[in-house]
């Protein structure tokens, strides 16, 4: 403040003609000293009169107030009845922002913001699981009532809340006592690396005080370290007849502390003071005296029994020689709002004197300053905005938040006992998320228990990827165990609530930390199955092609004649299609292939299964034809067979075209058979149009099983009937295994079984029925004429 309005009135631009004053009062840190000190200041010089005004040289523009206990919040209230501006850099609870104080300009961020700024630092950190002392007279409910949701909502847990020290218990020992054992308990006991201390000066050095009874006095275990934050108001400081306290249980403190500036000529300014070239300021002897130990004349620490002087005080000696613990040499935050405060003063009187010029001539500015009532200060202070000289904007809000800006400072204790803070970072709650703390961590000096390693502070370890945090029952939610995550779930991150599921592309790794993508697979041509049921298939074709081939050359020959020799032709054409149709199975599928698999497959089977159906009818009917006077001779002949083939194979063909318009197959990824693996299949669209082609297929089967067992006993001439037999067993047994074995497999495999099904069964029919015949043909010509295959009953 003196070096502000030092500067002010030597500016000839800034109230010319006009000197700025002071008067400063001290709290002392009691509530009822603050309320004297208030009245003085509405009272006349050197007179306890409220309320009256005797000297006109006293003109009283504005109040500059720090209040720094909530016992003290109602002060505004009593100054508010006058009007008079007030700019405070003390505490700053909701109460006192209330609307109903119009008098009163908050200089430094509210409580919320500063633990706003705090909450920020612990996110930065990681710290999750903290520990809470409130000192004298604070406002603890509003910050269990406001702070302690929010804190919860962003991951933060209290191991403790808890006050450092009450009114009064100094009056009763054994309360005391109790009270320190359970302070240090506390502070023994806790799982937490880091505390919040909030409270003002005062309380901060009644705290240093108890830790010190504690650790010295009863011969306690020194606490282990941990990192104590610290709220803008508080200060590591002692006075220098204490400084025998220790400094190192506050080692590696953080402040969240009120933005400042370096000032250009403050420090110089600061360490020219001396007690005999400062008239009128009594405080600077008695700062000398406690800072260098020695007295003034006048001074009261003369008589005072625990004030330790090594003599009479000089004048001479340097403030630079001063350790930072008993002089801050650069401006702090308080200072800096202080230093600003004035300023803004001295920019609204200016103002106010010139809008009244503006209106006047006549008077001299003397008068216009007699004259002068601070409540006609309001209007100009609103307007007020100017650049320091540190080249930083400054303007006055009122009854608004102002801007969440902070510094971060670092204390560090010295051997000698005292401190030194640096400036490691800031916070800007304005910010980006992103960008809201600027931290510079490697300029941090962290208590000596954490071996220069940033702290963590968690009430449980983290849990690593592949596990979930399992809450314990009546613990914080910050207190949990770790549990693996269930099968088919993973975490990737630490500390996660729940595991979660992969996609359907993707599956857990072993560790259950991450998900890898699934192998897409089909039954294809270039793995050892594909290839080998393909080669089967071309095989099989290859063979019935030369069994056609065979019988078109024998083409007269009374064996390929025997039993309707249009229906043999047609059975060979649909076991070579048959053959070739399993290579629709074969490949990765596509629309075209999914509708032509099944479709194709079934009316080509069908085909050949009521070829064969109308060769046994055409062998029972020869045989019933022979009888005398039989009438089945009218059925005997080609139409009867054609009408077989043909009606049998369209049946089939219209279920397909029905199952092709209600529900087509279609191409599908199964993703869900092999938990490594995506199956490429085609989706048969409606299963019971594919069992019902199956079951079709199965009927006619039937019929030609039934038809050609009791046919197989027939004389030798009709002996094909017994070939028929042996290949609708195989056919039927093929297709009976089929069933179950395709419902217990999954993805390609079951395209295989069909497959194999398919090669099986018509393999069978080719074996069967025409291996014999080929014999004959090949081996045996001599048997393929008339004579040899008829023969007579004896």
């Amino acid at each position: 403040m003196v070096f502000a309005i030092k500067e002010i009135n030597e500016n000839p631009r800034l109230l010319p003609n006009v000197t700025l004053g002071f008067r400063i009062y001290d709290s002392y840190l009691n509530p009822r000293w603050t309320y004297q000190a208030t009245l003085q200041l509405l009272s006349p010089w050197n007179k306890f009169v409220p309320n009256y005004r005797c000297d006109s040289q006293d003109n009283l523009s504005a109040i500059i107030e720090g209040f720094f206990s909530a016992a003290s919040s109602l002060i505004p209230s009593v100054l508010g009845m006058y009007k008079i501006p007030q700019l405070s850099y003390g505490y700053s609870s909701l109460t006192t922002e209330d609307s109903k104080f119009v008098s009163l300009y908050q200089m430094v961020p509210n409580e919320a913001l500063q633990y706003k700024g705090i909450l920020h630092l612990l996110l930065h950190f990681n710290w999750v699981w903290v520990g809470f002392f409130d000192g004298i007279n604070m406002n603890s409910e509003w910050f269990m009532k406001n702070m302690v949701p929010e804190f919860s909502r962003n991951g933060i847990c209290f191991d403790f809340i808890d006050t450092a020290y009450k009114n009064g218990m100094d009056n009763d020992f054994r309360e005391l006592k109790k009270w320190l054992w359970k302070v240090y308990d506390k502070l023994m006991k806790t799982q937490a690396n880091v505390l919040i201390f909030y409270g003002d000066p005062h309380s901060m050095l009644i705290f240093r005080r108890l830790i010190i009874i504690i650790t010295y006095r009863d011969h306690f275990q020194k606490p282990k370290g941990e990192v104590w934050l610290l709220t803008a108001h508080q200060e590591i400081k002692a006075l220098p007849s204490i400084r025998n306290w220790s400094t190192q249980y506050f080692h590696g403190a953080l402040s969240v502390a009120i933005h400042s500036n370096e000032v250009p000529g403050f420090q110089e300014f600061l360490l020219r003071r001396s007690p005999y070239n400062s008239k009128g300021d009594d405080f600077l002897q008695d700062i000398w005296a406690l800072a260098f130990s020695c007295v003034f004349p006048s001074s009261f620490l003369r008589n005072s029994q625990y004030f330790i002087s090594t003599g009479n005080c000089t004048g001479e000696e340097k403030l630079e020689n001063l350790p930072q613990l008993y002089l801050e040499t650069s401006m702090t935050g308080h200072s800096y709002i202080i230093y600003n405060a004035v300023y803004v003063v001295a920019h609204a009187l200016h103002a106010m004197y010139l809008s009244k010029a503006s209106r006047t001539m006549t008077d001299g500015k003397r008068k216009r300053v007699q004259n002068f009532q601070p409540w006609q200060l309001h209007h100009f202070l609103s307007d007020v905005s100017f650049n320091n000289t540190a080249g930083e904007k400054v303007s006055l809000v009122q009854n608004e938040e102002l801007e969440g800006i902070f510094d971060v400072i670092n204390w560090v204790s010295l051997p000698n006992q005292s401190f030194t803070k640096q400036k490691v970072g800031s916070i800007d709650l304005q910010a980006p998320a992103d960008q809201t703390v600027s931290i510079n961590e490697d300029i941090i000096l962290w208590d000596h228990w954490f071996k220069q390693r940033r702290p963590h502070s968690v009430c449980t370890e983290s849990c690593y990827p592949g596990y979930r945090k399992k809450k314990k029952e009546g613990e914080p939610f910050c207190c949990y165990d770790c549990a693996p995550c269930p099968e088919g779930k993973i975490s990737a991150q630490k500390d996660m609530a729940d595991c979660s599921e992969c996609t359907g592309d993707h599956y857990p790794n072993t560790e259950q930390n991450f998900c890898i993508p699934k192998v897409v697979t089909f039954l294809s041509y270039e793995e050892p199955l594909g290839i080998s049921l393909a080669l089967i298939s071309l095989l099989f074709s290859l063979i019935t092609a030369l069994v056609l081939g065979l019988f078109g050359k024998h083409h007269n020959t009374p064996i390929v004649k025997a039993n309707n020799r249009s229906l043999t032709y047609t059975l060979l054409l649909s076991l070579f299609l048959s053959f070739l149709s399993a290579l629709l199975f074969i490949g990765q599928p596509e629309k075209v292939i999914c509708h032509l698999r099944q479709t194709a497959f079934g009316i080509i089977f069908s085909m050949a299964v009521s070829s064969v159906l109308a060769k046994t009818v055409t062998v029972v009917l020869a045989f019933l034809a022979t009888k005398p006077g039989s009438h089945w001779r009218n059925w005997v002949g080609k139409r009867l067979a054609k009408s077989i083939v043909l009606s049998c194979t369209l049946t089939q063909a219209v279920i397909c075209g029905l199952w092709l318009v209600v529900s087509p197959p279609f191409p599908d990824a199964d993703m869900h058979s092999f938990t490594e693996e995506i199956i490429l299949n085609c989706n048969e669209g409606s299963d019971i149009m594919f069992y019902c082609v199956l079951g079709y297929m199965g009927f006619l089967a039937t019929a030609s099983f039934s038809v050609a067992i009791p046919a197989r006993k027939l004389p030798d001439i009709f002996n094909e009937a017994k070939f028929i037999t042996f290949s609708m067993l195989v056919f039927c047994s093929v297709w009976l295994s089929f069933v179950p074995t395709y419902l217990s497999t999954k993805g390609k495999y079951m395209v295989a079984v069909e497959v194999f099904s398919i090669l099986a069964s018509s393999a069978g029919l080719l074996g069967f029925i025409f291996l014999p015949k080929c014999y004959i043909i090949i081996l045996k010509p001599e048997l393929n004429h008339r004579g040899h295959l008829i023969r007579r009953k004896h």
